[in-house]
C-alpha cells in the first residue's frame, strides 16, 4: 500500500503534468495565431488530422482504405475535396 508522502508526490507530479499540457496548449493556440494571416488555422488542423490518419494507413490497407473513403464522400456528398 501506498504511503501519504508517495500519495502526495504523485500528485504533485501529476498536477505538474497538468499544468505542463495546459502552457503547451496555449502554445499551440499562440502559434496558429501567429499564422492566421497566412493559412486558415481550421484547415490546417484538419488536413494535419487527415494526414496523420492516412500516415497511420499500412500499405497492405491502402486500397481498400482509399475505396473506403471514396464511397463515404459520396455517400456525404462531400463535392468540396476533388
Amino acid at each position: 500500500m501506498a504511503t501519504n508522502k508517495e500519495i502526495r508526490d504523485l500528485l504533485d507530479r501529476y498536477m505538474t503534468l497538468e499544468n505542463e499540457i495546459k502552457l503547451l496548449q496555449e502554445d499551440k493556440k499562440h502559434l496558429l495565431a501567429e499564422y492566421k494571416d497566412k493559412l486558415d488555422p481550421k484547415a490546417f488542423q484538419s488536413a494535419l488530422r487527415a494526414a496523420k490518419i492516412i500516415a497511420k494507413v499500412k500499405p497492405g490497407e491502402k486500397q481498400e482504405f482509399d475505396q473506403a473513403l471514396q464511397v463515404l464522400e459520396s455517400a456525404l456528398c462531400v463535392d468540396h475535396l476533388e
